[in-house]
């Protein structure tokens, strides 16, 4: 199911606390303070790859959270930072503040990767705080929240070629004959719901991708037929191609 379109919530983990700890052993009767620090929570990470090409997963699991840092520990031991959690999308998906629209992050390489949510800091155990005037601090900081936010994600396919043109035009038809592409092929309008994309090999010279988007009618972008749901796939594309059936004006 092709899916270019999701919302998610993310939450970055929490940092750990700092400990009040005193050093206690024997013949040691005034140690000092050893409460050491916590550990830093765990970034939500986003990664695209090409392998991906919908949103789909992150439709239905839309809620994330990264591991929260542990606490600090006695003898001057910094708790473990938190796991960060790694999202992937397809390559060509925009991520944005939902609520602002800002645009975070646009994935337009296959391997980019972007923090975007940090995990909080985390707290100072008491020996952070020992003076030559306050040998034996109780102060001990709590850890940061971490980040959280909620995500509008858009996917834009990446293509060189996209093929537009009144529905049943042929545009699946020919991006079947010259590339490996399988998309459905039938005589009645719309039988492209979807866009598809096919990559073009050009000997040992290279290739090039090629986007089937659905059909386009006039009226489309105020709603009619498929409406502009798909209009965005060909935002990217360095050249459009519009297909043309002339088989009404071929001689009988």
């Amino acid at each position: 199911m092709f899916v270019d379109e999701a919302r998610i919530a993310v939450r970055a983990g929490r940092g750990g606390n700092g400990i009040c700890s005193f050093r206690r052993e024997m013949f040691v009767p005034r140690g000092g303070p050893d409460g050491g620090d916590g550990g830093n929570g765990g970034d939500i990470v986003m990664t695209a790859s090409h392998r991906l090409t919908t949103l789909l997963d992150l439709r239905y699991l839309n809620h994330y959270e990264a591991e929260n840092g542990r606490h600090g520990g006695a003898s001057n031991c910094t708790g473990r930072s938190g796991e960060d959690l790694t999202i992937t999308v397809p390559v060509g998906t925009i991520v944005s503040d939902d609520q602002t629209k800002e645009t975070l992050v646009d994935f337009i390489e296959d391997g980019q990767t972007a923090i975007i949510a940090h995990g909080g800091r985390g707290g100072k155990g008491n020996s952070n705080f020992a003076t030559s005037v306050n040998r034996v601090p109780t102060k001990c900081t709590p850890g940061n929240p971490g980040e959280e936010q909620t995500l509008r994600l858009e996917l834009k396919l990446l293509a060189d070629v996209g093929l537009v043109g009144f529905p049943n035009a042929g545009k699946s038809t020919l991006i079947a004959a010259i590339s490996a592409a399988r998309p459905k092929i039938a005589d009645y309008p719309f039988t492209t719901l979807i866009p598809n994309l096919g990559i073009v090999r050009l000997g040992s010279d290279g290739s090039f991708v090629v986007a089937d988007i659905p059909g386009l009618i006039e009226g489309a972008h105020e709603g009619k037929g498929l409406g502009v749901q798909f209009l965005r796939h060909i935002e990217r594309t360095a050249f459009l191609l519009h297909l043309i059936d002339v088989s009404e004006w071929a001689p009988d």
